[in-house]
């Protein structure tokens, strides 16, 4: 996106580098830029790592820094309601949400853009490693970053094309030391400060501990059993596991055993060999396509299960209520409910859906 000149741009700032130097080059660019910072829920006893107080102390720190104005904006309710909800939901269901994404969709974009419009801001910017095209049609698309190692793509798999035609990736075309480097250049005090791969909510705690703390009854123990029905031990609690996970499972066995599977209704978790856990078909529902647009014949596409996966050659085959059936050129070990599949075709990522929980 390249707005007009000197138009009123509003940046999501969460005290880190990234999003202050797309703060400092919006600035340098000429435009009016406001800093604003989301105040997200946290419980009583943890600081939210996106707004805790050194987080917003760095923040105003580099506003004052690029003689922008600053907001801090309460976003706890929405935030509690549309991400902290859905993740609990998630858990106790027996999925494996990825919060990220309900965040980008409903708290990153559609309440900032409402808080920017109040502002006489017509559009956003955040510090996200992707970029914004135009297809033949006219139509926004969104494109990975060439820092295949940064490329934040497959968390805005969830946006629009009304987000899209009002967002700013300043970034676009950089790479993270590409970036450190400019925050050293514009002699921000961030510009060493390291990335933080928690969940934002949870603070110092994981995220078994935080669940534990909002409902103990989703860490009940249980059976654990093989494909066979077999009682080979006793897991900690459902939400504690994930498909295709092979650590912590304490049961040993010629071979290491993998999370094949939990059973919600009977509280029981299922484990087999790695052999018994890949699989090339699965189905996603809630997709988002970029374009706004439905396929309504088969399509291929690279797929990719999770943000740090390899992409995977598959077929999509749409159908009813943005649902898909997903064929994969090879099996896979840790496709997961909960989390996203998302696709690509080459640069171009054409949007995604979550991965369905299969019945028993």
């Amino acid at each position: 996106m390249n707005p007009p000149q000197g138009s009123r741009i509003v940046v999501g700032m969460s005290g880190g580098v990234d999003s202050s130097v797309a703060a400092a080059l919006l600035k340098d660019q000429g435009f009016d830029v406001i800093g604003v910072m989301l105040r997200l829920w946290s419980d009583s006893e943890t600081d939210n790592r996106c707004c805790a107080p050194d987080a917003q102390l760095e923040a105003r720190r580099i506003a004052a820094q690029l003689d922008i104005s600053f907001y801090v904006m309460d976003a706890q309710k929405a935030f509690y309601q549309e991400v902290v909800q859905p993740f609990i939901d998630g858990y106790a269901g027996g999925t494996t949400p990825n919060p990220c994404l309900n965040c980008n969709r409903h708290i990153r974009w559609h309440f900032l853009r409402s808080r920017a419009r109040a502002l006489g801001a017509e559009y956003i910017a955040t510090g996200h490693y992707a970029r914004i095209g135009i297809s033949e049609d006219g139509s926004f698309q969104l494109l990975k970053n060439p820092d295949p190692d940064k490329d934040q793509s497959y968390f805005l798999h969830v946006l629009s094309q009304e987000d899209l035609s009002s967002t700013v990736f300043p970034l676009a075309e950089f790479s993270k030391p590409e970036v450190r480097q400019l925050a050293r250049q514009y002699q921000l005090t961030v510009a060493e400060r390291p990335d933080s791969q928690d969940l934002c909510f949870v603070g110092q705690e994981n995220y078994r501990d935080f669940l534990r703390k909002i409902d103990p009854t989703l860490l009940q123990p249980g059976p654990i059993l093989d494909q066979d029905g077999k009682v080979l031990g006793e897991h900690q609690g459902l939400t504690a596991y994930t498909i295709g996970q092979r650590k912590g499972l304490g049961i040993a066995g010629p071979e290491p055993y993998y999370v094949i599977e939990k059973d919600i209704t009977s509280n029981t978790l299922i484990i087999g060999f790695k052999a018994e856990l890949g699989r090339t078909g699965f189905s996603v529902k809630d997709i988002n396509w970029i374009s706004g647009k439905a396929p309504t014949d088969p399509l291929t596409a690279d797929i990719r299960i999770r943000y740090k996966s390899r992409a995977i050659p598959g077929v999509i085959r749409p159908s009813k209520n943005n649902k898909a059936q997903i064929e994969l050129s090879e099996p896979l070990p840790d496709i997961t409910p909960g989390q996203a599949a998302v696709f690509y075709k080459d640069l171009v990522c054409l949007g995604g859906g979550i991965i369905k929980k299969e019945a028993l």
